[in-house]
């Protein structure tokens, strides 16, 4: 691409500013650098080839941003998947717990994103408090693994906690054990909570029964 035009002394203001922004449209469009000049007789000259003398880059040579961005592919996907689910019965194995109750609290806690960060400050898969992670193991709650194992052992401790009753784990492990022992070992009167229990009670019956337990 190549342009040159000759303008009076009076519209060499306005015409120059009108070629340099067709010329960058016509960059953008293109993704390339687009080089230019103004010659002493009023002359304007645009081109997008390189190495002529005298031309200076008016627009960038820019990457699109769909070649530049990242993006997650399939089987990065695929890879967390497998990851999340070697932790998971890993951690079933070392805590004593049935894979499928990590799987629910995991499911109706985060979504399985690692990355997820609540408003009160939950991280991770398990979404723990800070202070519940530091009395458990402590780490990084967004790594996959530590946070998964955190969540388990404090699950285990839980279960033992209750005597094994689903219904009072989960309500701890939403609420904070010393609000269930407050409200005399029964699910507190807090509308998150208790909507939280049996959605957890649900996903980890449907994912039994999916297993043929």
């Amino acid at each position: 691409m190549c342009v040159r035009d000759r303008i009076s002394s009076v519209g060499k203001r306005r015409a120059l500013v009108a070629a340099i922004s067709l010329a960058a449209a016509a960059g953008a469009h293109a993704g390339g650098a687009i080089f230019g000049a103004v010659g002493t007789d009023g002359t304007i000259t645009l081109t997008d080839t390189p190495g002529k003398a005298g031309l200076r880059i008016i627009v960038e040579a820019y990457a699109p941003a769909s070649i530049t961005a990242k993006r997650s592919t399939p089987s990065r996907n695929r890879a967390d998947a497998v990851l999340v689910s070697n932790v998971i019965d890993e951690a079933s194995r070392q805590f004593r717990l049935q894979p499928e109750l990590i799987r629910a609290v995991i499911d109706v806690e985060s979504r399985y994103d690692p990355a997820a960060v609540s408003d009160k400050g939950a991280l991770g898969l398990m979404q723990l408090m800070p202070d519940t992670a530091r009395r458990f193991a402590g780490g990084d709650m967004l790594n996959p693994r530590e946070n998964v194992l955190t969540g388990a052992r404090y699950l285990r401790f839980l279960l033992d906690l209750f005597n094994n009753d689903m219904e009072l784990t989960l309500a701890a492990y939403n609420a904070g054990e010393d609000a269930v022992i407050r409200a005399g070992y029964r699910i507190p009167p807090y509308p998150e909570t208790r909507g939280y229990v049996p959605r957890v009670l649900s996903r980890y019956r449907a994912l039994l029964s999916a297993s043929g337990k």
